[in-house]
């Protein structure tokens, strides 16, 4: 029994055999968790909303800036579709941004010559 009073659990002293050995690291600490896990579900159908009315918003501007003010309104339709993509919304964003940027090189590139 004396021992066991001097056994180590890292060294090396296994009591059942009695001699010296190399003892596997069993003494860890493990814990498990109480809580429920936390679901984010709910908070990404939160923002995919709120992209979504971004995004319409980012394609209605750019949609409007092929007829007027393309310059200033493809402008508009390309950053709140950028901010609609981050949203989650990234399929009208892309339109948006897409459709602002043709805005805006019509305005600038063709419509010159037409006018």
């Amino acid at each position: 029994m004396a021992d066991d009073r001097e056994r180590t659990y890292n060294g090396g002293y296994v009591q059942s055999i009695g001699k010296e050995e190399p003892e596997r690291h069993f003494m860890e600490e493990t814990a498990a968790e109480v809580a429920e896990p936390i679901r984010r579900g709910d908070e990404r159908d939160e923002e995919r909303a709120d992209g979504a009315g971004l995004g319409w918003l980012a394609l209605v501007l750019s949609i409007i800036a092929l007829f007027i003010w393309p310059i200033l309104l493809g402008a508009a339709g390309i950053i709140v579709g950028f901010i609609a993509r981050r949203r989650g919304a990234e399929t009208l964003g892309a339109w948006a941004i897409g459709i602002g940027v043709i805005a805006i090189l019509v305005r600038l590139f063709i419509m010159p010559f037409y006018t």
